[in-house]
């Protein structure tokens, strides 16, 4: 486990926050600029230091004002990539790969450089300078100095803040290859929501330096406390499920989740695979009766838990698709006029294209096992870039 309580005063603004999350595992701190993500990432690594508070990792205490523990940065065995790669232009990235590995406290285990290369997919750009590196490249060059420097926590500050979209694009995916296939736990920075969807096994909402909300992806997407930050229209619910079969002939997955099944377009995705299905409020259709003669061919059985206001005119409609909940946003009238209330049976009804965009692969069910280049729990970097 990883528990955090932290209180700083800089000028203005106080953080004063509380969290507690799992490990392994991918942790989002989102929330506005100015909130006070950054902050709390440096106060972690040790490069800054609280007022008062309580750092403990695994069962290590790093930081505790009462006791009188404050671990220096250089012996918190914590990585550090921040929003540029911070590379030594003067090494090649093979050059900048083995610094890391020389700055490990513990000594490699076989086959750990190796691994990370491959896991990055650095090994084609071995030879080259950072010069010679687009953005996204040299970010996963960052990475992979952090990781051979065997951290027991890596902390990503806005990794992405710097890069256009397509390199964004590009690096997602090593992102998520790091979370389901390393067993060093992660604190991601971000003020971008859709990474937060794709990347995170936990979520801890931030807003004037203070904690709204934390827990699971599902249950933080569900919060009032998401919507003044993301806005109306980025509403909604993240529900997991796996493929159930392809077609080639239509190019659609059926994809299994809750009680029923989605058909949405393929785009790569595998049979057996399981993935995180992103249902937005607006794009949702209730109906009371079984649809008949519609182009919509995605028609989810569930019921109705809760209604809640939205909006002077509008309602949020909480509604189980059995063991799963997601929200749709109807008028106040249609509401009224279709009788909906907790308990009602309904029908959810999802076009296929309003999917698209909103499909990404699931983290394991379980925790990523220990690799055996990159334990976890192995000593070694400090809290540096890289």
């Amino acid at each position: 486990m990883l528990r955090v309580r932290l209180d700083k005063q800089r000028g203005e603004f106080r953080l004063n926050l509380a969290f507690e999350t799992p490990t392994p595992g991918l942790v989002a701190l989102f929330g506005r600029s100015g909130c006070g993500k950054t902050t709390t990432v440096n106060l972690m690594a040790g490069l800054l230091r609280p007022d008062q508070g309580h750092i403990e990792l695994d069962g290590e205490t790093l930081y505790d004002s009462r006791r009188g523990i404050d671990v220096p940065a250089e012996k918190r065995h914590i990585g550090y990539v921040f929003q540029d790669a911070r590379l030594f232009p003067h090494l090649t990235v093979l050059g900048n790969l083995r610094y890391g590995a020389r700055r490990a406290a513990a000594p490699a285990t076989p086959g750990a450089f190796e691994e990370v290369v491959e896991l990055l997919g650095l090994g084609a750009l071995l030879a080259r300078r950072p010069y010679q590196l687009s953005g996204g490249e040299r970010q996963r060059v960052a990475l992979g100095r952090a990781l051979l420097r065997r951290p027991r926590l890596l902390l990503l500050d806005e990794p992405l803040a710097s890069l256009d979209l397509a390199r964004r694009e590009e690096l997602l995916p090593y992102l998520e290859r790091l979370r389901d296939r390393l067993a060093v736990p992660m604190i991601y920075v971000s003020h971008q929501f859709e990474e937060v969807l794709r990347l995170a096994t936990h979520v801890v909402l931030l807003e004037a330096g203070a904690v709204a909300a934390q827990g699971g992806v599902a249950d933080i997407c569900r919060q009032p406390s998401l919507r003044a930050i993301v806005g109306p229209d980025a509403i909604g619910a993240v529900i997991e499920g796996h493929v159930d079969t392809l077609d080639p002939l239509t190019d659609l997955a059926l994809i299994s989740i809750g009680h029923g099944r989605l058909r949405i377009e393929a785009d790569g995705l595998k049979s057996g695979q399981r993935v995180r299905v992103q249902l937005l409020a607006r794009d949702l259709i209730l109906a009371t009766e079984p649809p008949r003669g519609l182009s919509v061919r995605n028609a989810l059985a569930g019921t109705v838990v809760a209604v809640t206001p939205d909006e002077p005119r509008a309602r949020l409609l909480e509604v189980d698709i059995g063991g799963a909940r997601i929200v749709a946003r109807l008028t106040a009238a249609a509401c009224a006029e279709l009788g909906l209330q907790a308990g009602r049976p309904v029908f959810v009804l999802v076009k296929a294209v309003s999917l698209r965009g909103h499909v990404y692969p699931a983290a394991p069910s379980e925790p990523a096992a220990s690799s055996a280049a990159l334990p976890g729990a192995a000593p070694g970097a400090a809290a540096e870039s890289g």
